[in-house]
Order: structure tokens, then C-alpha cells, then sequence
């Protein structure tokens, strides 16, 4: 049986839409440049917001997540409030990468309690951050340090 004219689309607009639904649109960056990528769990949220990180952060951003997968193989990701977060499944997270206009955040959020502590003070008592700009030399052999000893402390639960 024929539909009715006015149950038929188009062809031509039918392909719009699939073709507009088809590629991904490139995420909003939101104030200093932060992607905006909606809150999901795993590894695939956080990839998407790592590509979307403008300029040399993105490499900043690969690198923290790849530092932070060796040392801690099996490490629950995900991305809420436009931020990677990653920790223990059910356990809560240890450390946040947030994009700023000139440097990418790294929040220890038991960050007081890490040896040496990192250099960045916060407002909340026990966090604290490391901010990595553009030139900056990145100790890996710390960040790892911080990684594990991280993530053996009680995660924050958000």
C-alpha cells in the first residue's frame, strides 16, 4: 500500500537528515578552551575529550592518559562536569584533567597526602593541583609516583 502525500518525506530531505545525524559534530570548547563533552563512562568519553582539547593540550592530554593507564592498568575513566576523571570503579576517582586558556589542570583529589605534595594549592582541604603549561618539561617519573600513590587512597565519590 502507498503512503499518503502527507505521510512521505522527501527523499532529498530525508538524506539531509541522515547526513547531518551522520558526522559527529566537533564538541563546543567552553570558556579556556575547555571541550564540552557530555558526562558518559570509559575510555571512549574521555578519547573524545583528549581529540577535542585544542592545540599542544591535546598532546598534554594523551600523554597524562596514557601515564596514568600504565600505571594504573584498568583504571575506571569518564568524563563528568567537562572533565576526565579517573579512579576505582565503585570507589570513587583520584585525579581530574581540566583545559585552561593557558594550561592543563591536573587534580589530585587526595592531593594532601601525596609525597612531596604537588605544588598547586585549592580551596577544597585535601586537593591539590599541578598546572602544566605549554613549555613546561613534564616529570613523568612524578606523575607516576603521584598516580600510584593516588590511587591507593580513598577515591572521592562525585
Amino acid at each position: 500500500m502507498k503512503a499518503s502525500k502527507t505521510q512521505r518525506k522527501p527523499a532529498k530531505k530525508v538524506a539531509k537528515k541522515i547526513a547531518a545525524k551522520g558526522s559527529p559534530a566537533k564538541p563546543k570548547l567552553l570558556s579556556g578552551g575547555n571541550p564540552q563533552i557530555a558526562k558518559a563512562y570509559g575510555d571512549a568519553p574521555v578519547q573524545a575529550y583528549i581529540a577535542a582539547m585544542p592545540g599542544w593540550k591535546s598532546d598534554v592530554g594523551r600523554r597524562l592518559d596514557a601515564l596514568v593507564t600504565r600505571t594504573f592498568p584498568g583504571v575506571y575513566k569518564a568524563v563528568k562536569w567537562n572533565s576526565p576523571l579517573y579512579g576505582i570503579e565503585g570507589e570513587g576517582w583520584f585525579l581530574g584533567i581540566h583545559v585552561f586558556t593557558r594550561y592543563v589542570k591536573v587534580a589530585f583529589f587526595r592531593g594532601t597526602s601525596l609525597r612531596p605534595i604537588p605544588p598547586g594549592a585549592s580551596k577544597h582541604k585535601e586537593v591539590r593541583y599541578l598546572d602544566i603549561h605549554e613549555d613546561d618539561e613534564l616529570d613523568e617519573a612524578q606523575l607516576k609516583a603521584w598516580v600510584k600513590q593516588a590511587s591507593k587512597l580513598p577515591g572521592e565519590r562525585m
